[in-house]
């Protein structure tokens, strides 16, 4: 680097400043730059205060007031704003009243700016996975984001399963995607009051994840018109139950008519029969016409009685039937408009992709399976009911041959096993974990062209790999602080989601243009070496010298640093290596 106009300055934040280049790079800074926020610019521009609060959340700042309260306050740092092109950063005070502010058609424009910035690394990693014809590896799941349970100040927070507690808050509905460059990209994060639950956003998480990506599998549309034949003729067979019931209640009723009449006919002759005996001032003897007449009546009013309670019960069995057909006929309606925009999204996607979805037992639902089968998806899961489970162990005996698959788990498995309420026949498996003097069961479900039942190892391995998403949950709340709500409005709230999957995105994609920018020597850092959690805990905070030229940036790194004697060149105008 050429020492022509130097000018030097000390930093306690050296990724930030790294990063910055790089926003610039990609045309982060100058996105949201665009995007029109209705608030009044005093000391600070809107935007300069949303910056802030995206490099906040690379920094790793579990709370806000961090911004100016830490041993070293982002916003004292001129070269950190200088590399994100800020004149100067604000006063945490002053980035919670312009969060507070946002309205939601400004939120969702910011997250615009995002998904555009990263659209051409995405769009990179799917082009490669095609290339080597790899099959597309979605995993979708729920988490929860609590706060005080006896907070009033946040909007919209409920009650809901978290943490294996009943707590308030948020959930946040997260997919992403496993390629062969950075690993784990977060696709969709969606924001969702806290009793929502896990099996009704199945759908949203892969709309949402085809959305992102433009790319979707072929519709199974021959799958789905064999489920619509069968679900026709059970809803004939209904329909002829409804009849036959109806023809019951109308004999049920005829039968309670002529009952009600007998029971007048036989009043009425008691009537008579007492003003006769009382004209002749006769009693009444237990043999007697007048005794006869009254057990008659009795009699009459048992049957009458008997056949109002056989004539409430057919309505009964017709009301129910009735209620069932209308379900039935609503849910042929659905699955009718489901073929139909399937068959469009099939005449519209000419190159469609391989792809598989992996979800946990809380999304595993028989009608979610039958959905994710139908929209062309290998299907990875867990039954929704323990039920299945408890059912698989009725099936194994002392003579059941299992198969090792990890060290202390063991499986069998069934192939095209028809379980009672779904409507595909699924690979089945039934697993067994040794926890010290404790054995508990659990269940897969498999749907798709894997031979899973013939190598259970690679089974068990391939569903357990979800848990890369759960590792991407896990790096977000403890390296981006994602449960810490840091605002209190719905449309900050939502941001705040939105900037934390992607800081986890933005980091990985920088990783590689930051190696590509010095030319290999012994002082150089490495940054390829380090993963998320070390840039943002330990790179984002350590002291280096920031010294600009003519030609770009580099950063010295201080004796006082874990990267003590190493540097990091910072070339404007290197092309981003998408």
């Amino acid at each position: 680097m050429s020492s022509g106009e130097e000018q030097i300055r000390q930093t306690q934040h050296a990724f930030l400043v790294a990063w910055g280049r790089f926003a610039v790079a990609i045309g982060l800074i100058q996105g949201i730059r665009a995007v029109e926020l209705k608030q009044k610019t005093y000391h600070h521009a809107p935007q300069t205060k949303i910056l802030e609060y995206l490099v906040a959340t690379l920094s790793g700042l579990e709370q806000l007031q961090d911004i100016s309260l830490s041993a070293h306050p982002l916003d004292k740092d001129q070269a950190v704003a200088e590399a994100w092109g800020q004149p100067a950063w604000a006063d945490y005070t002053g980035v919670s009243r312009t969060m507070r502010s946002l309205t939601c058609e400004e939120a969702h424009q910011l997250v615009g700016v995002l998904e555009q910035v990263g659209q051409p690394f995405l769009e990179a990693e799917l082009k490669r996975l095609r290339a080597e014809h790899k099959r597309f590896r979605l995993d979708g799941d729920l988490t929860g984001l609590p706060v005080s349970n006896t907070s009033r100040t946040f909007p919209h927070a409920a009650f809901g399963h978290m943490d294996d507690e009943i707590r308030l808050g948020y959930q946040a509905s997260v997919v992403s995607l496993e390629g062969p460059t950075y690993g784990r990209l977060w696709l969709s994060v969606a924001h969702h009051p806290g009793d929502t639950v896990s099996c009704t956003q199945a759908e949203a998480q892969v709309l949402a994840a085809e959305t992102r990506m433009g790319l979707r599998p072929r519709r199974r549309t021959e799958l789905l018109r064999k489920r619509i034949q069968a679900f026709e003729k059970s809803l004939a067979q209904v329909e002829q139950r409804r009849q036959a019931q109806e023809k019951q209640v109308e004999a049920a009723r005829q039968a309670q008519e002529g009952a009600r009449g007998q029971v007048e006919v036989r009043a009425r002759q008691l009537r008579d029969l007492e003003q006769a005996y009382q004209a002749r001032q006769r009693a009444e003897r237990p043999s007697s016409h007048l005794a006869q007449a009254r057990k008659r009546l009795q009699t009459a009013e048992r049957r009458s009685k008997g056949r109002d309670q056989a004539c409430q019960q057919a309505q009964q069995r017709l009301t129910k039937t009735q209620s069932r057909l209308a379900e039935l006929h609503a849910d042929l309606a659905h699955l009718q408009k489901r073929l139909a925009c399937f068959e469009q999204d099939n005449a519209a996607n000419p190159t469609p992709v391989e792809a598989e979805f992996r979800l946990d037992a809380g999304f595993g639902t028989y009608e979610n399976i039958a959905l994710l089968i139908e929209m062309g998806y290998e299907v990875y899961t867990k039954p929704h009911s323990h039920q299945v489970v408890r059912h698989l162990c009725g099936q194994t005996n002392e003579q059941t041959v299992w198969t090792r698959v990890g060290q202390n788990a063991e499986m069998v498995a069934w192939s095209n096993l028809l379980l009672k309420g779904c409507p595909y026949p699924l690979d089945v498996a039934l697993e067994r974990f040794y926890t010290g003097k404790t054995l508990k069961h659990g269940a897969l479900l498999h749907f798709g062209s894997d031979p899973v039942t013939q190598d259970l190892s690679a089974w068990f391995e391939e569903y357990n790999g979800r848990q890369t998403i759960e590792a991407g949950i896990k790096e977000s709340k403890q390296v981006f602080y994602l449960h810490h709500i840091k605002v209190r409005s719905e449309p900050a709230i939502y941001l705040q989601e939105q900037f934390v999957v992607f800081a986890a995105n933005f980091i990985r994609w920088a990783t590689p243009w930051l190696a590509q920018q010095t030319e290999p020597a012994e002082n150089t850092l490495k940054v390829d070496k380090l993963g998320v959690k070390r840039q943002v805990q330990v790179a984002a905070h350590v002291s280096a010298q920031v010294i600009r030229n003519s030609e770009g940036w580099l950063l010295r790194f201080s004796d006082q640093s874990a990267f003590s004697g190493q540097v990091l060149n910072l070339r404007d105008g290197t092309h981003c290596p998408v």
